[in-house]
């Protein structure tokens, strides 16, 4: 084992200096470790790779041979897709658990929805359609990282682009580009999509960061997830990022109660030496603000509010509160949430055919805050956009809410969507209320599980601020996730029919069969013979003792 790491290491040293084209390619690591209010750690791993001076395909060549590519460092079969389907923008997300805003507050990377999540930005103007490439992106997404992505069809595609703007460049080809977005809340992060993952990376698990990456300390999370990120920047070229976020609780590993941790403890492994490839590649712990710390080894620099640590000459870091006894959790008590935006989603039914959606929006903020609200719901919860009502401190405020779009679900073809810009005053919670009722499904489309019921996407908020040009699509709040009871037939009938159906064909077949097939006989056993002459004897001489007498 130790001799095939060696020969890959030295292997991706020597296609560095080997090839001139690396000059175009650079990679980098980064982690990010921030202690959170509750005593637990966040963790960031993230991994870029930047393809300089290059753009996308332009979708109207799709009907000729592509250029060869040649990368070095870039991934080769992620390459290989976006090039299939002229892809520009790519951001898929695999989670699992819940995050908590109000306590962790806002992630390092915004996409933390429950499941899985995937839009695309499509160029337009080439010989197939956009919904077809889409189409050819899930599948091969799918198969890449063996997840169901391919599930995300048309019944779960939309197009919310005022909620989801373009985080990189769009190149001017003269053709427009489109937005799908797609959510499947039952689909999360495993070790099947984590394997994949690390053939991404040019130095793989061998090296450097991605050696913290154990899956049994991973998946002992209270929350994790992956994700992927390919943008166009125009003066700098393609960029791939792949990150993965855990949220670890170095409080409950512990034998004492103290929530001090180092590489060691949260992830059971250390940093045997950097990837040979990289050009930079560092760990950054944010620094505690007025509570005692102590960190081994003494960080390399301080930038900002972090601890910058050089990995090329770090094996482990660790980090202590030595004038803590033991670790109390303020977050037990009432605490001011640490987001500026909280949102509670509820979805209340009085029967299996009428409901009601709830949701309630508080500015934890002392200014006025404008968010844009997206609900994008399956097509048998149909929403009934003229029983919207909004409520602020007990008072109906329908002027809060502005620029709505609704565009109603299609059976068996088309989800809901709806996005609208909604105003919180300060300090205040906005409560909205709609209707809905839920549709009776064919009973080939129920899933396996139809007990258990069906997990709704998540509602989405991004805040909107109006600084310089007015928008920052950076921050989004992803609420939980919901179940809802659909009308579910009595599966278990046709079993019972099938097994008393079955009993019985047996019994009423078999029966006939045996009269049908056997020969009944009368059989004179021979000791029956021998019994009744003795019986014969015995009564004789019993009669002829009463003649005498």
């Amino acid at each position: 084992m130790i001799l095939t790491r060696v020969l890959c290491v030295l292997l991706a040293v020597w296609s560095v200096y080997a090839d001139p084209r690396i000059e175009s390619e650079h990679f980098e690591e980064d982690l990010v470790i921030r202690p959170l209010k509750d005593g637990r750690t966040s963790a960031r791993f993230s991994f870029t790779t930047t393809l300089e001076n290059k753009s996308p395909r332009n979708p109207e060549l799709l009907g000729e041979d592509d250029d060869s590519q040649h990368y070095t460092l870039f991934p080769l079969t992620l390459g290989q897709i976006l090039r299939e389907y002229a892809i520009t923008e790519l951001h898929l997300s695999l989670n699992a658990g819940k995050w908590n805003y109000d306590t962790w507050g806002m992630p390092d990377e915004p996409g933390v929805a429950t499941g899985g999540e995937l839009w695309a930005w499509i160029g337009d103007g080439a010989p197939t359609s956009v919904d077809r490439r889409w189409q050819g992106l899930r599948n091969a997404l799918a198969g890449l990282f063996c997840a169901s992505l391919g599930v995300m069809d048309e019944q779960r595609t939309t197009s919310p682009s005022r909620t989801f703007r373009p985080e990189g460049s769009l190149p001017d080809w003269g053709h427009a580009h489109h937005l799908r977005h797609a959510f499947l809340p039952s689909e999360h992060v495993c070790t099947e999509n984590l394997t994949p993952f690390y053939k991404l990376l040019p130095c793989k698990s061998f090296s450097g960061i991605a050696t913290l990456l154990n899956p049994h300390k991973l998946f002992d999370a209270d929350w994790h997830g992956m994700s992927v990120h390919v943008l166009w920047k125009e003066d700098v070229g393609i960029q791939v990022r792949l990150t993965f976020q855990a949220v670890l609780d170095p409080v409950r590993n512990s034998w004492n109660n103290k929530r001090d941790w180092s590489l060691k403890s949260l992830f059971d492994r250390q940093i045997a030496q950097s990837c040979p490839v990289s050009s930079a590649s560092q760990i950054r712990v944010s620094i505690p603000k007025d509570q005692p710390h102590l960190f081994t080894p003494q960080p390399s620099r301080v930038d900002g509010s972090y601890a910058v640590f050089d990995v090329s000459n770090t094996a482990d870091v660790e980090m202590r509160w030595h004038e803590e006894a033991s670790f109390e959790n303020p977050a037990t008590g009432k605490q001011e949430p640490v987001s500026a935006l909280s949102v509670r989603r509820t979805l209340e039914s009085v029967n299996k055919y009428r409901g009601s959606l709830k949701v309630a929006v508080t500015n934890n903020g002392g200014d006025d805050m404008q968010t844009t609200y997206l609900e994008t719901l399956p097509w048998f919860v149909q929403l009934y956009l003229h029983t919207l009502r909004i409520e602020c401190n007990g008072t109906r405020r329908g002027d809060l809410l502005r620029g709505a779009t609704f565009t109603p679900p299609i059976p068996h073809s088309r989800p809901t969507l709806y996005q609208s810009t909604l105003t919180i005053p300060a300090r205040s919670t906005v409560y909205m209320t709609l209707d809905v009722t839920k549709a009776f499904l064919r009973y080939t489309e129920h899933p396996p599980d139809a007990q258990r019921g069906w997990d709704l996407p998540p509602a989405v908020f991004v805040p909107i601020r109006t600084d310089g040009e007015g928008w920052d699509g950076v921050e989004r709040v992803y609420t939980p996730i919901l179940l809802v009871d659909l009308a579910t037939p009595d599966f278990s009938m046709p079993y019972n029919v099938i097994i008393m159906s079955s009993t019985l064909i047996t019994f009423i077949f078999g029966s006939i069969f045996n009269l049908l097939t056997r020969k009944f006989i009368v059989v004179k056993m021979e000791g029956d013979e021998k019994s009744g002459d003795g019986e014969e004897r015995e009564a004789g001489r019993t009669g002829g003792k009463g003649g005498e007498l």
